[in-house]
């Protein structure tokens, strides 16, 4: 494109050597939506013609746009030359370019881009301040030992807790692709000074993943789940 796209992704301080991320604002100007729109490919823009709701469609435009751009850069090219396909268990990866890994997530109008090479990554955001069922969130998603530890915590300490969790166990379930069907309750995961996977069935096994915390301004949690290339199906 003859003109730059005002995609405006904020990157995050680097956590990690072999891992980027970035975050955008979702609410843009029409102006800012139309041009991005450009961006996206012929099925991207039949996809948000289907939004039923217009809030909705200029998300999917801003966030799938901006995407481009961060890929476009790396790979060296324009970023409606960037070709995304869905792999295994449906989850999206650029076609022609093996070593080279993303995952999005979003919350709250803002969305988080990583991209990571020679390894899978899944990352997950939530808002500080998103009130959840605690106990019933932790009975199906958290291991004994977490419930446990949970279960210490004063109230607003536990939500805060199992929020922290949860941003692990998706960051970890989408960057394998199995979504909500990872087990989740088997996965165990320490959330103290650092974050790590304690145990957890195969393909968990912790030896072949690090979790890292990204600091996201405005209250949000975020974290990036990185699986070893050696463990790919």
């Amino acid at each position: 494109m003859s003109m730059p796209l005002p995609a405006h992704p904020i990157a995050l301080a680097k956590a990690s050597p072999v891992l980027d991320a970035w975050t955008c604002d979702l609410a843009r100007s029409a102006t800012d939506i139309e041009t991005l729109a450009s961006a996206l490919s012929a099925d991207e823009q039949g996809r948000a013609a289907r939004f039923g709701r217009t809030e909705l469609r200029d998300r999917y435009i801003v966030g799938r746009a901006t995407l481009r751009v961060l890929l476009a850069a790396r790979l060296g090219v324009g970023p409606r030359d960037v070709v995304i396909v869905r792999g295994r268990r449906g989850r999206p990866h650029v076609a022609n370019a093996q070593a080279l890994d993303f995952n999005v997530s979003h919350t709250d109008g803002i969305a988080l881009f990583g991209i990571t090479e020679g390894q899978r990554i899944g990352v997950d955001i939530e808002h500080s301040e998103r009130k959840v069922n605690v106990d019933g969130v932790a009975r199906k998603f958290m291991s004994a030992r977490e419930q446990a530890q949970l279960a210490g915590l004063d109230a607003d300490a536990r939500r805060r807790a199992l929020l922290r969790l949860w941003t692990c166990k998706e960051a970890m379930s989408k960057a394998t692709g199995d979504a909500l069907s990872a087990p989740f309750r088997g996965m165990d995961v320490s959330i103290g000074t650092t974050l790590r996977l304690e145990d957890g069935p195969p393909p968990y096994a912790p030896a072949h993943w690090r979790l890292v915390t990204l600091e996201v301004p405005g209250g949000y949690l975020a974290t990036a789940a990185l699986w070893h290339e050696k463990d790919l199906p």
